[in-house]
């Protein structure tokens, strides 16, 4: 079986997606399953992975809203003969996999209407949701007036309906698929799947005196507690909350708190200012770290783990600290509580107090923080990368062989609901338009690029509303 990939969540600092589809093409090549991954980047190239993945890089300019992050746009696959035709006719995946909400979600809606030249066969085509839009919505286009509600509706008709089955990272996160389910023509599953976590650079045996000096040095501190966030700085991360909490614990505790922030994105200039203006000295942003040995360090010997997004998909840094034996202190919402929760961590509500009272606890409480570091260990274990990236890929095979009800532990988490008679007939009708109008469109294209249609009619021409060229009548040619 082969699969192919795609995803606009890849750069040189690119954040959890990135990091699953690193694991899911290691596991691959050590089940000799055939992978294909499309990224954009800015230039083409290919990247050959071990033996059976390969990574396509296509060039694409920087993406609208963070300029951190690259767009593959539709026009890279509308079109017969763009560079993604070329690597589906190249490839011939069985399954294809986007995780992607707004602009490489359309070749979903393509492939399953069999619109795609470049295919002569009907691969399985699958949504992978990493995050909500809704999320994404309020966190940068907040000042839109019915935001939300477009979004609503994007992902019930742009969204859900142009995939066979949909593939989520939490419940949290399939809680917007959910929504969208309702009212389609065809059924579609609905599977979560969590993220992992690399346990063979993570561990607290890193935890050292030795490391901690050397830790302390770097930042210029002596003898302080070392809260830690890892994460992309950007507006969905809720980072005022993290910076308010250090304010208030600098103000009033007893203790000599330093935050220590690995990680970089469009926020981190904004937030390096604001911590020089209102807490000199108090925060040390260290930017991407790329050596997974240096950064498996930092969380063995930091002191607690911030993570503050209340908002969270799933949530891998986390899930990291936690893999560290470092206390892990997040809000009680979104995806992170998938595996974290009052037994082994401190989950709370998403406010300055809240936080600030429970990293006092984690300072104070030396038994209470052992124990719960321990639980979170073994919690850790579970979500092993070579386990999770492993499932991904059965579920692969399950869909592909078209056997997606079997193992009723592993199924769907829910299916789409049908829809009513006056709506379906609808449904029909605009799907059908829009099918003759794309085909109709692509005829055009192949005519004109050979010469065969009208010159007024040409996508290269340049006419008048009443058809004549400039200084030349129109020539009639042969359809």
């Amino acid at each position: 079986m082969k699969t192919l990939h795609l995803t606009n969540a890849w750069s040189e600092t690119s954040g959890g997606i990135a990091t699953f589809y690193r694991a899911l093409i290691a596991e691959a090549n050590r089940r000799g399953h055939d992978i294909r991954l499309v990224v954009p980047a800015a230039e083409n190239g290919v990247e050959q992975v071990g033996d059976f993945g390969r990574v396509y890089h296509i060039q694409a300019p920087n993406a609208l809203v963070n300029s951190n992050y690259r767009t593959i746009y539709p026009s890279r696959f509308l079109l017969p003969g763009s560079r993604i035709h070329e690597i589906l006719a190249a490839e011939r995946p069985d399954l294809i996999e986007i995780s992607d909400k707004y602009t490489l979600n359309y070749l979903g809606a393509l492939v399953r209407n069999s619109l795609v030249a470049a295919l002569d066969y009907r691969p399985i085509v699958v949504g992978l949701s990493q995050e909500r839009m809704d999320d994404n919505v309020r966190a940068y286009f907040r000042s839109i007036p019915f935001a939300h509600a477009l979004a609503r509706a994007y992902m019930k008709w742009l969204y859900f309906p142009f995939f066979d089955h949909h593939i989520a990272n939490s419940e949290y996160t399939a809680s917007e698929l959910r929504a969208a389910a309702d009212g389609h023509l065809v059924p579609r599953g609905t599977w979560i799947r969590p993220m992992g976590v690399d346990l063979d650079h993570l561990s607290p045996k890193r935890r050292s005196p030795e490391q901690r000096r050397k830790l302390f040095h770097d930042l210029g501190i002596q003898n302080s507690v070392i809260l830690l966030y890892a994460g992309r700085l950007v507006p969905e991360k809720n980072l005022r909350l993290l910076f308010d909490v250090l304010a208030l614990l600098t103000k009033f505790s007893r203790r000599d708190y330093r935050l220590l922030i690995v990680g970089d994105g469009i926020e981190r200039e904004t937030w390096q200012r604001w911590c020089d203006s209102n807490l000199p000295g108090r925060a040390c942003f260290m930017g991407h770290i790329r050596d997974q040995n240096d950064l498996a360090d930092i969380y063995a010997n930091a002191d607690v783990f911030v993570h503050p997004n209340p908002r969270e998909p799933f949530g891998i840094a986390p899930l990291e600290a936690m893999a560290s034996g470092l206390a892990l202190v997040a809000p009680n919402t979104g995806g992170v509580i998938s595996y974290a929760n009052s037994e082994n961590s401190w989950t709370v509500t998403p406010d300055v107090h809240s936080f600030a009272h429970a990293i006092e606890q984690v300072s104070t409480s030396p038994v209470l923080t052992t124990t719960k570091t321990q639980k979170a260990l073994t919690t850790a274990q579970q979500y092993r990368w070579d386990r999770v990236a492993a499932s991904f890929l059965e579920l692969y095979e399950e869909l592909n062989q078209h056997r997606p009800d079997e193992g009723r532990e592993q199924g769907p988490s829910f299916y789409s609901t049908p829809a009513g008679t006056v709506r379906a007939a609808l449904i029909r009708g605009v799907a059908n338009t829009a099918v003759r109008a794309f085909r109709l469109g692509q005829s055009w294209h192949r005519l004109a690029r050979v010469g065969h249609l009208p010159e007024d009619l040409s996508l290269q021409g340049s006419w008048q509303k009443n058809g004549t060229s400039r200084g030349k009548q129109p020539t009639q040619s042969t359809p």
